[in-house]
């Protein structure tokens, strides 16, 4: 029933409008729930998930999807974070690009390691990477306990399946990041835990038709 679920997970996906860069922001619906594909990545005979995310605050989702694909600041954005981690996975740098640099004391305390050069190409870098292999569909969803409950299991649905792993050529697998690397999904929460069923699954089949 797992693998059954999460390829039709899949196929509700490959139906649904797909976006990718340039988009415009004022087009895409306010709130929902975001599934992501990579350029390469296939499972299920169709592209496969690699992220899953929604967005806290009601009507944020477009600016949370700015934030991956526009905002060059990695402190804003754990995608863009994980894809830098990758890039960087064998450099010395990684240590100062997994700082959080949003708090102030954080800021004051690694303020001489900063290179700003340094940071400024990993987010040319991860906006090229980004906007050259990311798409993704919106699941539209309104209420935020749906979102986050369904985002949860839509997590679960696919870090649980056997059939949807990783090409040989993933950038992930570069990831310093264990449960990237064994999930084949840029994200570490809510991995192998409560997937959808088949009563929950028709829901969410409902709630995109409607």
């Amino acid at each position: 029933m797992m693998i059954n679920l999460c390829n039709e997970l899949h196929q509700l996906c490959s139906k649904l409008p797909r976006y990718k860069h340039p988009f415009n922001i004022s087009e895409l619906p306010k709130n929902g729930i975001y599934i992501v594909f990579e350029k390469g990545e296939k499972a299920h005979n169709a592209d496969r998930i690699v992220r899953i995310g929604t967005h806290t605050g009601q009507d944020n989702l477009p600016v949370r999807l700015k934030e991956h694909f526009y905002n060059e600041n990695k402190n804003r954005s754990i995608f863009r974070k994980n894809i830098g981690r990758a890039f960087l996975q064998n450099d010395k740098y990684l240590e100062i690009w997994n700082f959080d640099f949003i708090p102030k004391n954080n800021r004051e305390q690694y303020a001489k390691k900063i290179s700003l050069k340094k940071q400024t190409e990993i987010e040319h870098q991860v906006s090229d990477y980004i906007r050259k292999n990311i798409s993704f569909v919106i699941l539209p969803i309104e209420n935020e306990k749906q979102r986050l409950e369904f985002e949860a299991k839509i997590i679960g649905t696919v870090s649980l399946c056997k059939e949807c792993f990783p090409s040989k050529k993933w950038l992930g697998l570069s990831s310093p990041e264990e449960k990237i690397c064994c999930s084949g999904l840029w994200q570490k929460q809510h991995l192998y835990k409560t997937p959808l069923d088949e009563s929950g699954f028709k829901i969410l089949e409902k709630i995109i038709k409607n």
